[in-house]
C-alpha cells in the first residue's frame, strides 16, 4: 500500500494540472478573478513540469517557476486586467420595454374620448392617455412622453 507522500511525490505535471483545476472550479464559485491567475499559473506549471528540459523541472524548479508565474500573473491581473473586476452597468432599459417606448411615434388607432383610448406602437396595441388632456383622432401620430402601469402616456405630434 503506497503512502500518500509515495502519491504526491515526486511532483508530476498532472498534480500541477489538478491544481490548476480545482482552483479554477474555485474560482467559478466565487468570480474574484484572483484564483484565475493562479490557475493558470498552475496549469503552465504543468506544461513546465511536462515539457522542461530533464533537470531542470526539479521539484524547487517547479515551485520557483509557479511562484514567479502566479505572483506575475496576479500583477498583472490586477494592473492590465483590471477591469475584467469591474462590475458592467446594466444597460439602462435592458428587460424594462415600457421604459423603450418613450419617445418613440405611435397611431392612433381609436379616437380618444376624454384625454383616453389606444395607439399602435410597432405592431402592439397599448392603452393610451394623453398628457395635455386633448382627443387626437384614428390615425393622428402621437410622440410617448411616459408610461404608467401598462399603458402609455402621450403627446398629439407636431408635423
Amino acid at each position: 500500500m503506497a503512502s500518500l507522500i509515495d502519491l504526491l511525490w515526486p511532483l508530476t505535471a498532472w498534480h500541477w494540472l489538478t491544481l490548476a483545476l480545482v482552483l479554477l472550479a474555485i474560482e467559478t464559485m466565487l468570480g474574484t478573478f484572483d484564483l484565475l491567475w493562479v490557475s493558470i499559473a498552475a496549469g503552465a506549471t504543468a506544461l513546465f513540469s511536462a515539457f522542461a528540459i530533464i533537470g531542470s523541472h526539479s521539484w524547487q524548479g517547479q515551485f520557483l517557476f509557479f511562484a514567479v508565474a502566479a505572483n506575475g500573473l496576479v500583477v498583472l491581473g490586477r494592473t492590465v486586467f483590471a477591469d475584467m473586476r469591474s462590475k458592467i452597468a446594466e444597460h439602462p432599459t435592458l428587460n424594462r420595454l415600457m421604459s423603450r417606448t418613450i419617445g418613440q411615434r405611435a397611431a392612433v388607432i381609436s379616437t380618444f374620448a376624454n384625454g383616453q383610448g389606444r395607439v399602435r406602437l410597432g405592431d402592439t396595441e397599448w392603452p393610451a392617455e394623453t398628457t395635455d388632456g386633448s382627443n387626437p383622432e384614428t390615425g393622428a401620430s402621437v410622440v410617448v412622453d411616459g408610461t404608467e402601469g401598462n399603458g402609455l402616456k402621450v403627446t398629439p405630434a407636431s408635423s
